[in-house]
């Protein structure tokens, strides 16, 4: 029997493998695709370029607005409206924005959106803080996020 690290237990449960190695390559399906003020305007940018329709699951979507709240100047509104028009669009349900909103890290644990076995990612480079409540979780960039939001995997 091969002794894995959490780690690869979580990735080979999510890859539908029996054991990963470091490595090697896989296809994962997420738990959980976050992103911040900052990161979700790009990644929505990706998304429309994919020229899908197709949301993977609106209520595995988590989008806070935590950089540039309240925003600070013309750029970050304009950044955190592209945000709000997609969630809206697209009627996401968690989203937290001013009043609802704070550090992102702290916020998803809080809602019990994060929990021990998870694979997790999000377009921020902190994202691997959840590893601290036994999931997996890797910041990831702008175009690997559109292709989760488009169809959950990783």
């Amino acid at each position: 029997m091969t002794q894995m690290t959490a780690s690869q237990k979580i990735l080979a449960a999510h890859a539908g493998c029996e054991k990963v190695t470091a490595g090697e390559i896989i296809t994962c399906d997420l738990d959980l695709a976050m992103a911040n003020d900052v990161t979700a305007a790009p990644a929505i940018e990706e998304y429309l370029k994919l020229g899908t329709k197709q949301l993977w699951d609106k209520n595995k979507i988590v989008f806070v607005a935590d950089h540039f709240t309240p925003n600070r100047d013309i750029k970050s509104a304009e950044m955190n409206k592209k945000l709000l028009d997609f969630v809206k669009a697209k009627q996401l349900p968690h989203f937290y924005d001013l009043g609802r909103g704070g550090i992102e890290h702290i916020i998803l644990p809080e809602k019990g959106l994060v929990s021990a076995g998870q694979l997790v990612i999000g377009a921020d480079s902190h994202t691997c803080t959840y590893g601290a409540l036994g999931a997996f979780s890797a910041g990831v960039g702008s175009s690997d996020l559109a292709v989760a939001l488009a169809t959950g995997m990783v």
